[in-house]
């Protein structure tokens, strides 16, 4: 199935499902849906970091610290965590990634090479540890390396990231420092007060 097929929930400013829709058409539109976002560790603690191909919908070519992606009609957020991160690091049996915390995201014109990106996107963000050698989906990975934190940290103002990435990790450094508002510090929370989450220092 073409990736712009494939059906997914709307959901409305409180996360509920309001609709369904193609993806394409969600993004055409600028209708709000679910997406997931999993830090993968590997057994010396480095993060999965990788580029983005050039044929991805949205921000083709950049750089990302998270697996991930849109969440399923009818899927949870759990589940689709789990299968986004088995599928793009090529890896069966992952444990179930962890929950963390649930922000909304709602970028401005934030989009490669020029592109407006109009939807916004409930954002529920996971960590893994992946054991086992990955091995990337083509279509999805251009490139990857498990890279140390203080590495990725020194990237951040060199490579052009996802936004929405960049938002998630600036977003999960302030979970980890315990500075993110009550709201953000339980798995599932949702920020539900109109505060707009945008890349911040990230390069876009």
């Amino acid at each position: 199935m073409n990736a712009a097929d494939e059906i997914l929930d709307v959901v409305d400013e409180n996360d509920e499902v309001v609709g369904q829709a193609p993806r394409g058409e969600v993004y055409e539109r600028g209708l709000r849906h679910r997406c997931v976002f999993v830090l993968a560790r590997d057994a010396e603690d480095r993060i999965f970091v990788h580029r983005r191909t050039a044929t991805k919908l949205v921000f083709p070519s950049l750089h990302d610290m998270f697996v991930g992606g849109v969440v399923g009609a009818g899927e949870s957020y759990d589940d689709a965590a789990l299968r986004e991160a088995g599928e793009e690091l090529g890896v069966a049996g992952l444990p179930r990634p962890t929950p963390l915390f649930t922000f909304l995201y709602e970028p401005e014109d934030t989009g490669a090479a020029g592109a407006r990106v109009r939807s916004s996107w409930w954002s529920r963000v996971y960590e893994v540890r992946c054991l086992a050698p990955v091995r990337p989906q083509a279509e999805e990975v251009a490139w990857h390396a498990f890279l140390p934190e203080a590495e990725l940290e020194a990237r951040l103002g060199e490579w052009r990231w996802v936004p929405d990435g960049a938002a998630a990790y600036e977003r999960l450094r302030a979970h980890r420092a315990g500075t993110d508002g009550p709201d953000a510090r339980r798995a599932g929370a949702r920020r539900r007060d109109g505060h707009r989450i945008h890349p911040g220092r990230g390069p876009v």
